[in-house]
């Protein structure tokens, strides 16, 4: 038999504790709430813990009868309405159902069945996203409404739809995906990251999805749990994974247990909250993780202070609330068949816990892959939380990526930038290039142009096409994993009104009944967003065979006369890339790369333009140009 302990603060995290789903022969089920709906034998632990959630659930005795299953401790919490069971499943157990009873003197047994599902694919087979991949990330509520029939679903907070209200509803669906995977597929992408679908039953601004109140039911208005895994089984079917977007910081203000709390500590600032009183909102210095001299004043409102006041920051040092966070991400794993997870707000929740996350879930999937939000544009910050970074405070993360924010910012700048001096333009991506060396792996890192939460990327550059176009044929061809916003393809903007997310989350032409614009297929679309949506094609399409860009090493020249020259290089394939920031066609001589022996190479221009050979000079158009070149 595996190792088995309960809930000791070295072990817990790394031993996954499963909460089971129980169906009740007593109870109503507006009475009962048990998660999670089901588990698996074969997994790499066999440490669980059951939770139940019942009125006066505590006075009851559990009991359970098995083979390969024991109950080995119970646990009250400060709640009478809660048990913790500890639960061990041996390499013996059988997939199968089997009655757990709840005994208490005097009443009648309560009983609950519980099954264990034999596993689809071993845990080696669940392969995560890498630097070959190129990520769709979609806000699924304004994507494409592919069932109208649940636009609207009775008992919920915000039941109404209206696309006149960039905060409200659109109608967005899991059905809208999957309806269009087809386009996903084609344009290039090998994964989907979608904001998250679980159910949000906030007052208002639901449809962002980031203030969870079932961490283990799908939002009706997106769909059902069948309708998430046909996503994920159709997408893979079309060589398309799913990275799911988790949050392990904050749930939201309307989540069921908030009126019925399991422990006095489940929530940081737990004691204010109950009594009515005004709760710290996060000071959001998010550098106090690395910071030799944060005081415990400033350390402790960074992690334990609310994210904002509608989604309560949970207390991950409580050791059952722990495995909760650990066994939710891993039940969705299993469930979904994910290709990876993004977790939200990474350096806010407690960074032992953060450590002990990352790492029970790698070491039941040791293929798999975590990129984590770490918005700050310091290198140094971004390079802490990667794996296999040399902290000087001994820290070990477990993350294999994290998003380069640093890397989004420079380039948005040097092209917003028309000077040609000493550190300005273009010479701010390459010096910020010249930092990867501190990065453990640097191309598992996701580069991105823009995202759910920042100005879109033609907005940020000012409309301009061609410096669009540099910033994301310059991010495609670095060693990066990168990650590109729906719309994006087709220029959208929130110029009107820069910052606001609503508008930055505009609905996605052609995924609604009667759009006048479809994008999906090109009706009534402009000839420059049919321009650019063919550029980022073509480009996403031949970066998923080239060998030189997956695999190759990266040479790139110091930016001279507003030109800026890279290359990626393996040994059958070189790719070579200008950026050019002058308004004309400029010539360029060649023999300033005489080191890469590329006299008399023929070269492709992967955008179906001018093919060369590689002689003295090269006459370059403004704006972005990219060659490939067999060797």
């Amino acid at each position: 038999m595996k190792h088995r302990n309960f809930l000791k603060p070295q072990v817990f995290a790394l031993g996954c504790f499963f909460l089971l789903n129980l169906f009740s022969v007593e109870f109503n089920a507006q009475d009962l709430k048990i998660e999670p709906p089901n588990w698996w034998i074969g997994m790499q632990t066999n440490d669980l813990q059951l939770l139940v959630h019942a009125k006066h659930i505590s006075t009851y005795q559990p009991e359970l009868n098995y083979a390969g299953v024991e109950l080995i401790k119970v646990h009250k919490a400060d709640s009478p309405n809660y048990l913790f069971l500890d639960v061990t499943i041996s390499e013996e157990a059988k997939a199968g159902t089997f009655t757990i009873n709840f005994k208490r003197k005097g009443e009648k047994n309560l009983k609950f069945i519980y099954e264990l599902k034999q596993r689809e694919k071993s845990a080696e087979e669940y392969v995560g996203f890498n630097h070959t991949d190129a990520v769709y990330l979609i806000t699924p509520d304004r994507f494409a409404n592919g069932d109208p029939s649940n636009d609207v679903v009775k008992g919920l907070k915000e039941a109404k739809m209206n696309r006149d209200n960039n905060y409200a509803r659109h109608g967005g669906d899991l059905q809208g995906i999957i309806d269009h995977l087809d386009y996903i597929s084609g344009m290039g992408f090998t994964s989907i990251w979608s904001s998250p679908l679980l159910t949000n039953d906030m007052n208002s601004s639901s449809y962002h999805g980031y203030a969870i109140t079932d961490f283990y039911e799908v939002d009706p208005r997106f769909g059902t749990l069948d309708l998430y895994k046909e996503l994920s089984q159709k997408a893979s079917e079309q060589g398309v994974g799913l990275i799911m977007d988790m949050i392990a910081n904050h749930c939201g203000s309307e989540h069921w247990w908030m009126k019925d709390l399991p422990f006095k500590d489940w929530l940081n600032y737990q004691e204010l909250y109950e009594s009515g009183q005004n709760i710290p909102n996060s000071n959001h210095r998010r550098s106090i993780n690395q910071d030799l001299y944060a005081s415990e004043l400033d350390s402790k409102i960074m992690h334990e202070g609310w994210f904002v006041p509608t989604m309560p920051d949970l207390n991950q040092r409580n050791p059952f609330l722990a495995t909760y966070i650990i066994q939710n991400s891993i039940w969705w794993v299993e469930t979904l068949g994910l290709h990876g997870i993004r977790q939200d707000t990474y350096p806010y929740p407690n960074k032992a816990f953060m450590s002990n996350w990352a790492g029970a879930i790698m070491e039941e999937y040791p293929n798999f892959n975590i990129v984590g939000e770490e918005w700050t544009t310091d290198q140094l910050l971004v390079g802490y939380w990667q794996d296999g970074a040399k902290n000087k405070d001994g820290y070990k993360s477990n993350l294999r990526s994290t998003m380069d924010f640093p890397m989004q910012m420079k380039i948005v700048q040097a092209l917003n930038d028309d000077s040609k001096g000493w550190g300005s333009g273009l010479m701010k991506i390459y010096e910020g290039l010249a930092n990867d060396f501190y990065y453990a792996e640097p191309k598992d890192i996701m580069i991105f142009a823009d995202n759910h939460d920042m100005d879109r990327i033609f907005t940020q550059l000012q409309e301009d096409i061609d410096k669009t176009k540099m910033a994301l044929g310059l991010m495609l061809i670095l060693p990066r994993t990168p990650q590109i916003y729906y719309g994006t393809e087709i220029l959208m903007e929130n110029s009107e009104k820069p910052g606001d997310h609503g508008l930055i989350r505009t609905d996605f032409p052609g995924g609604w009944a009667g759009d006048e614009v479809n994008a999906f297929t090109g009706q009534n679309l402009s000839s420059e967003k049919a321009a650019f949506q063919l550029f980022l094609k073509n480009i996403l399409n031949f970066r998923k065979n080239s060998e030189a860009i997956l695999e190759g090493e990266m040479v790139h020249f110091a930016p001279s006369n507003g030109i800026y020259p890279l290359f990626r290089i393996h040994e059958n394939e070189v790719v070579a890339v200008f950026l050019n920031t002058n308004e004309s066609k400029t010539i360029i001589d060649l023999n300033v790369f005489e080191e890469l022996d590329l006299q008399d190479t023929l070269f492709q221009d992967i955008l179906g333009e001018t093919d060369f050979t590689w002689k003295k000079e090269l006459q370059l158009k403004p704006g972005f140009s990219v060659f490939s070149a067999k060797l």
